[in-house]
């Protein structure tokens, strides 16, 4: 009698988070009697494409799907992707194209394939996973706006527990390692066939993703949707550089190697921390003459002067406090590493062929107490909604950062003009 009584009461306590959880936005969406079918069919086993999605109503979705190095991305149906504990089923907004994206559609970086790519998100919240904390739900509630940070913190683990979202164990070791979420799987599956198809982190190239909670922020509606989804990557990306690896201080002086989406936020951020010499270094004039906008100081066009000289001359010969290098290639990695001032540091976080090596004179490092330091990007939790702020006010010119937008159809086209380097600033894809 007592194990049917605390048995029973098991099955109101899941019934009763399941009524908690089951709030949807999407006409067609599966009911709470859909749901209770789907929890205990899934309970205790591995999740698989048949048990993890509903079977009832019409849930599906399109998306962008990246399938081998220099093969077109085509345009699939997927079954509606389903958040669990603590995940947030978003309706996306607008998605950033981005070189990290270009590098594993090139082959240039391993990633699993078949994959959706995009990773730089802003949308609407549809629904909450079965089981999620309350404060997250009342945090993000359904029909909210919110922006995601690529780096999605699991909350958790050695590096988040410290604070240090950027180094997240799990992010690294399954999403980017595997392409999956936080328990070892993805949350995409195709139309029909149910082959699972992997994420870079949130898969942003399609109508719907589930983000981790952890990797999201509120954003207010006085804030355009498509401009500000450059704020989960190109500007979290210069963020982290700026804030968390090179310290920038009032009266700095700072070059960036490299001005495309996030050299020029390097730019705005270093503004705003109050930099004085603030020196853009690319090879494109259209991009330099924009990087002024961006608050650079001076501009240098590395394809008609030596970089590494310029610099030196305009800072009385020492070199800058601060060197930025947003391309990822061995030549400017160098130039980064000698244009700074004895003491200085260079930061790198451009993203490059996999195994690629840049060479580093060690005499000079040692002497001259250079600090080369890798940044992948911002922490989530601490540093997004700092970012927001930043854009509401205007210290950071959305409007100007977004230089090109796309219809969701023409994602082929936002790559091959990233490709080709025609984008000058962020391209966007409006998804809405």
């Amino acid at each position: 009698m007592a194990f049917c009584r605390s048995s029973l009461l098991l099955r109101k306590a899941r019934a009763a988070a399941l009524r908690f959880s089951c709030t949807s936005r999407i006409e067609g969406y599966p009911t709470c009697s859909d749901r209770r079918r789907w929890y205990s069919s899934s309970e205790g086993t591995t999740m698989t494409a048949s048990g993890y999605h509903v079977s009832s109503g019409p849930s599906h979705m399109k998306g962008a799907v990246f399938w081998e190095a220099n093969k077109p991305i085509t345009f699939e149906d997927f079954e509606m992707p389903r958040p669990k504990a603590n995940e947030v089923l978003v309706k996306t907004k607008a998605c950033g194209v981005c070189h990290s994206d270009l590098h594993v559609m090139k082959g240039e970086i391993p990633f699993p394939t078949p994959c959706v790519v995009g990773h730089e998100i802003t949308g609407e919240v549809v629904e909450h996973g079965p089981l999620s904390d309350s404060k997250i739900i009342e945090r993000f509630p359904v029909g909210s706006q919110v922006v995601g940070a690529f780096i999605m913190p699991c909350g958790s683990c050695f590096f988040c527990s410290k604070g240090q979202d950027d180094l997240c164990e799990s992010f690294f070791a399954h999403n980017r390692a595997k392409g999956t979420l936080y328990d070892g799987e993805t949350r995409l599956f195709l139309r029909g066939s149910g082959k699972p198809v992997y994420m870079y982190s949130m898969g942003g190239l399609a109508e719907f993703c589930v983000v981790p909670a952890h990797g999201l922020t509120s954003l207010p509606n006085t804030l355009p949707y498509t401009e500000s989804a450059v704020l989960g990557c190109a500007v979290f990306t210069a963020y982290g550089a700026m804030a968390h690896a090179a310290q920038v201080r009032p009266g700095d002086s700072v070059a960036v190697i490299g001005i495309g989406g996030v050299g020029s936020s390097c730019l705005q951020i270093a503004k705003a921390f109050g930099a004085s010499d603030i020196i853009a270094v690319d090879v494109q004039e259209e991009k330099l003459q924009k990087a002024k906008m961006f608050g650079a100081t001076h501009a240098i066009n590395s394809r008609k002067e030596d970089a590494v000289t310029k610099i030196k001359e305009i800072t009385g010969g020492r070199g800058v406090d601060v060197a930025v290098e947003a391309l990822g290639r061995p030549q400017t990695f160098s130039q980064c590493v000698q244009s700074v001032q004895d003491g200085g540091k260079a930061v790198m976080i451009g993203l490059t062929l996999s195994g690629a090596k840049g060479e580093v004179d060690i005499n000079h490092l040692v002497r001259k107490q250079i600090k080369v330091i890798g940044s992948y990007g911002g922490r989530a939790r601490q540093d997004l909604p700092k970012l927001v702020k930043l854009a509401e006010k205007g210290t950071f010119n959305l409007q100007a950062a977004v230089s090109r937008k796309y219809k969701f159809d023409e994602v082929e086209e936002a790559y091959k003009n990233l490709d080709q380097g025609s984008i000058v600033g962020r391209g966007v894809v409006e998804i809405m």
